[in-house]
């Protein structure tokens, strides 16, 4: 009963977003499935941490296919996300926890930055 009225509530929570908004949601998704992962590599089940990676990289590539490439920031995010995409699938293959905290610093600094931003939109801009 609970995990269905999260579920409805995260629907509407989507729905009723805006972009911006949206955008955050995967940033925050993606930095609790890194933490995920890296609880579940220091428990040694690994084809659970992989899944979990799977889902981070699933939002990288949903983030990518929102960007418009005419703004050169957006090509600048593309490499970026791009990166820690062969990051994770490289931290996947070789197992150095380092890899996989550096994916993790870089989605902690995406919520928080992208949380600025909203505020700074919701002020005026001041």
């Amino acid at each position: 009963m609970q995990n269905a009225v999260q579920q409805q509530y995260l629907k509407v929570q989507v729905e009723t977003a805006s972009p911006g908004e949206l955008t955050l949601m995967l940033y925050q998704e993606m930095n609790k499935s890194l933490l995920i992962a890296k609880r579940l590599y220091a428990q040694n089940q690994f084809e659970e941490m992989n899944e979990s990676l799977h889902k981070v990289r699933t939002i990288l590539n949903e983030l990518i296919i929102t960007l418009n490439m005419k703004y050169e920031i957006a090509q600048n995010l593309h490499q970026l996300y791009d990166f820690y995409i062969r990051h994770i699938a490289d931290f996947m293959i070789q197992r150095d926890e380092k890899m996989l905290d550096d994916v993790i610093e870089f989605a902690q600094g995406m919520v928080e930055t992208w949380k600025k931003a909203l505020l700074s939109l919701k002020k005026g801009g001041n």
